[in-house]
């Protein structure tokens, strides 16, 4: 960061980015040459008649393999790739052989007849062959999504159907806790419920038998089989515009299927290295790790790092397995610079009583990021009194709908406990009152960006008019010439040019960090007979946010705690174990509107101890005071 701001002539964090937000052109153009991005970029900014149509080097082009693949001019011997699981087992893989394997798996995705804007999707635990499935699929143009094999059938065909895919590749299994988890059935129920598909490839990542010749589904070609054809294929990266699709992200909302959030390379690629660079101190030579699974913004994050000539490091398993100490294990063996985990990871830890500064050389860290959910200030002083004195804790906090953060750390600043240093460099970001005048100080209101960002989405899927996409993020301050950002995070500044998060503003569940959509969890609840109808909301609870189900039940029924686990086995197989919710309660009746809506919101600010917004909209608003009382 500090070389970056002398080399622009600056020398406080405040000046830098005062001139990043008011002069945005020749900032992105100086990131362009400082992240080491290839040729002439011509124009930084053609800023479009509003907000969303703003476009950043429009006469640009490039591809991500290639950067991500190449590190600045990395050697090919230096490791690219370092898998890690619960095992303790470890798979490295330099760059020049993962230049190769990436050939030939696009070699593959060719002889399938992908295509730039193709669709190819991964239900893979975070290893080596996602990072290269993606990468095969961008150094031809295609667009990738991922999700993590913890999702059930219904929630990978939710997502993934909507992006009509043609390759799937998925794995047979996966590990958690000690556990093996084979998935090689629901792989091919979703195989099955992907009528677009060409081509469904099993990787073996568990190791067991049903891979062998001819017990493999019908349809269905291993890993092996399916690129031993194309050893030895020379690579090959189109050369597309930056704003060509990369990444299809999922966000959902409270009714619907998942949201499909289309991603732009270059916009997410440059986000990527400045907060790698310049907020993360991440450069050639680094060794990073992000505890994350496939199915989180954050693994998206990771994959980036290599461009910055760093080796990304992939685990995939339980972080309290065999024991609590398992990431500070990894630390101290792999030489960790740079380790990312969610806040509630810190939080649990500090709760059990580690002190890892005492039991592991942690010398090579020198920075920890936290995001997924606000970290207490008991977490920052754990940290430092506990885990390391002499590193950069980073709070960050971002999400799915930029691929990137909003705001995050400053290495050339103080850390102040429970706040989050600074705005992103480039990201004209501020705290708003309902009213949309400018927060004071300490004062809660609405997270927006009011300037245009390189990793705006490029939209979402099938909304061919845009409107999704306005109402998303623009319709929270209509009156605002040429739109404003609002992104649904409660806020507010400190007195040291800090951001606090004080949650969702919106009634998406945020659990952990990952965001939930309360429709996911209804399609499966309300599919149990003894359930009328239900309603779902995030509850503050101990410095996170726990999820809460209330029940209308069938006349005769009771809430037993046989039908408790009834309906958290219903979420856990239909949607993901994070869906679960924390406490199910039985209720008389809902909250609802006039037109018969459940009232979402009101519940949620009712429970949380907020104004109730717009009670005058509800049928039956006495039913909030009984709801807060049976949850409290």
């Amino acid at each position: 960061m500090a070389r970056f701001a002398a080399t622009v002539g600056f020398v406080g964090f405040e000046d830098l980015h005062h001139w990043s937000v008011t002069e945005a052109e020749p900032f992105w153009s100086a990131l362009w040459s400082w992240c080491g991005l290839p040729g002439e970029p011509g124009r930084s900014i053609d800023r479009g008649e509003w907000f969303g149509a703003a476009r950043f080097f429009p006469d640009a082009t490039l591809n991500v393999a290639e950067l991500i693949l190449d590190g600045r001019g990395a050697a090919d011997d230096d490791e690219l790739w370092v898998q890690l699981d619960e095992t303790g087992a470890r798979i490295a893989m330099t760059r020049g052989e993962g230049v190769a394997l990436v050939a030939q798996v696009a070699a593959a995705l060719r002889s399938d007849g992908v295509v730039a804007g193709d669709r190819v999707v991964a239900w893979l635990p975070n290893i080596i062959e996602t990072q290269v499935v993606m990468l095969a699929a961008a150094s031809i143009g295609a667009v990738f999504s991922s999700t993590s094999p913890d999702f059930g059938v219904d929630g990978v065909l939710d997502r993934f159907s909507q992006i009509e895919p043609v390759v799937l590749v998925a794995a047979d299994g996966y590990r958690y806790g000690g556990k093996v988890i084979d998935c090689l059935q629901r792989v091919e129920e979703i195989a099955a419920g992907l009528p677009t598909l060409r081509r469904r490839v099993v990787i073996p990542f568990i190791g067991e038998p049903s891979l062998e010749e001819g017990v493999l589904g019908d349809g269905l070609t291993s890993w092996a089989d399916w690129i031993a054809p194309h050893v030895g294929a020379e690579p090959h990266y189109a050369q597309l515009p930056f704003d060509h699709p990369w990444y299809v992200l999922f966000s959902s909302g409270t009714t619907g299927v998942p949201k499909c959030i289309v991603h732009r390379s270059g916009g997410v690629l440059i986000q990527h290295l400045k907060e790698h660079q310049l907020h993360c101190d991440i450069g050639p030579g680094d060794r990073v790790m992000y505890f994350t699974t496939c199915g989180w913004m954050m693994w998206n994050w990771l994959a980036s790092v290599p461009a910055s000539g760093a080796t990304a490091v992939l685990y995939d398993g339980s972080p309290f397995h065999p024991s609590s100490t398992a990431l500070f294990d990894i630390v101290e063996r792999e030489s960790l610079t740079f380790l990312g985990v969610g806040a509630k990871f810190l939080d649990s830890v500090r709760k059990e009583g580690l002190t890892p500064r005492t039991t592991h050389d942690l010398t090579s860290l020198r920075t920890l990021a936290s995001t997924g959910s606000p970290l207490s200030v008991e977490g920052f002083e754990w940290v430092y009194s506990d885990l390391s004195a002499n590193l950069h804790l980073a709070s960050i906090s971002g999400g799915t709908d930029l691929c990137a953060c909003f705001v995050g750390g400053d290495p050339t600043s103080p850390v102040y406990a429970g706040e989050i240093q600074r705005p992103g460099l480039g990201m004209a970001v501020d705290v708003w009152t309902a009213d949309g005048v400018a927060a004071e100080v300490a004062e809660r209101g609405e997270l927006v960006c009011t300037e245009p960002f390189p990793s705006m989405p490029l939209g979402f899927w099938a909304d061919d008019d845009g409107s999704r996409y306005h109402a998303a993020y623009y319709e929270r301050f209509v009156d605002v010439p040429g739109g404003v950002w609002a992104h649904g995070d409660f806020a507010s500044w400190t007195e040291h040019g800090g951001v606090v998060i004080h949650g969702r503003s919106d009634t998406t569940l945020n659990p952990g960090g990952v965001r939930i959509g309360t429709a996911e969890i209804y399609r499966q609840v309300e599919r149990l007979p003894q359930v009328l109808e239900s309603l779902v909301f995030g509850q503050e609870w101990d410095d996170d946010t726990r999820i809460v189900l209330l029940v209308r039940l069938a006349a005769g029924v009771e809430l037993t705690d046989e039908l408790v686990a009834q309906i958290k086995s219903r979420i856990r197989t239909g949607c993901t174990p994070r869906h679960v919710p924390s406490l199910v309660v039985a209720v008389d009746d809902l909250p609802r509107t006039r037109s018969g809506k459940l009232a979402e919101l009101a519940v949620t600010d009712a429970v949380n101890g907020r104004e109730v917004r717009n009670t005058t909209a509800l049928a039956n608003p006495e039913t909030l005071a009984l709801i807060t009382a049976a949850v409290i």
